[in-house]
């Protein structure tokens, strides 16, 4: 059987005159007059095919049918009234959820600090974080699967996109301990050309990676890749476990692992960059929000 549609303006005046039982009460809270409102509770009961109220001379009272009603009546109405207030607090950036991708050296920099201030303000903002490198976050937004990138190095010749520096840093040598360079203060970059380099793969952060060879190529070498490594982590450890030698940003210091000595490089080379990146043409207010986020809580690169 088909089953009639209940308009909600229909609903909204019977649960009012449901609660009120008097018309006159009833349309003075609907900011109507008598006539309408007799009008929809009319309408109403021609759908459900019963009368839900019987009238008498000093109110109204529900009938069986009227009280059978009335619960389902009041939850769609509640349910109307939390949806659209769920969907003003998407719409103003109080709410909904935020995808973003990071590099996972950032959880040791800049993300903490950012994801507290984020929370703080807007506490109701559900956060969906996708650890990944560089190059994945520029195919991820392109493919709108995340909303936000925080990635290192990012690439110039991407007019969809749009990045903020947030984040400038020196390059470090890192060495296994017991590297007779490690014993110095600090390593000049062409010291470093007979050794085998381990490095993130290209495909994976192209332009740090063009970075950290081009570092490589002014000093007057070609480096030499014995050994690639998907994370920064990763890297540290097969340096420690003797394997070759990296040039890292400098924040890779923080990651503790025995074997391994973190060098200040010479000449001072240009920082590597830790940006933002988001969707030209997205409006979404949260990306607005995480970048306010990030101009509080961080310091303001070049």
């Amino acid at each position: 059987m088909e089953r009639p549609e209940l308009p909600l303006p229909q609903l909204h005046a019977f649960a009012v005159l449901a609660e009120e039982l008097h018309f006159g009460r009833a349309a003075a809270r609907l900011g109507i007059a008598q006539p309408p409102l007799s009008q929809q509770i009319r309408r109403l009961e021609d759908k459900v095919g019963h009368p839900l109220f019987r009238r008498d001379p000093g109110g109204v009272t529900l009938t069986p049918v009227g009280r059978e009603l009335l619960p389902a009546a009041q939850r769609a109405l509640t349910g109307l009234a939390d949806a659209l207030a769920a969907a003003r607090a998407v719409g103003s950036g109080e709410a909904g959820r935020l995808r973003i991708g990071f590099s996972a050296s950032l959880a040791l920099t800049v993300l903490p600090g950012l994801l507290n201030t984020f929370r703080r303000r807007h506490p109701a903002v559900r956060l969906d974080m996708r650890e990944m490198t560089s190059a994945p976050q520029l195919t991820a937004l392109r493919e709108r699967t995340i909303d936000v990138g925080l990635l290192r190095e990012p690439p110039a010749d991407r007019p969809d996109l749009c990045f903020r520096t947030v984040l400038t840093e020196p390059f470090v040598a890192v060495l296994p301990a017991g590297h007779p360079l490690a014993a110095r203060r600090a390593v000049r970059i062409e010291q470093l050309a007979e050794e085998p380099f381990v490095l993130l793969p290209r495909e994976d952060g192209p332009q740090l990676y063009d970075r950290i060879t081009g570092l490589c190529a002014d000093a007057g070498f070609t480096p030499t890749i014995a050994q690639h490594a998907v994370e920064w982590q990763t890297v540290c450890a097969l340096v420690g476990a003797g394997l070759g030698v990296s040039l890292a940003p400098a924040s890779i210091r923080r990651i503790r692992l025995r074997g391994v000595a973190f060098r200040r490089t010479e000449p001072g080379a240009a920082p590597t960059r830790v940006a933002v990146a988001w969707r030209t043409d997205d409006p979404d207010p949260l990306v607005r929000h995480l970048l306010a986020a990030a101009t509080e809580t961080l310091p303001p690169g070049p």
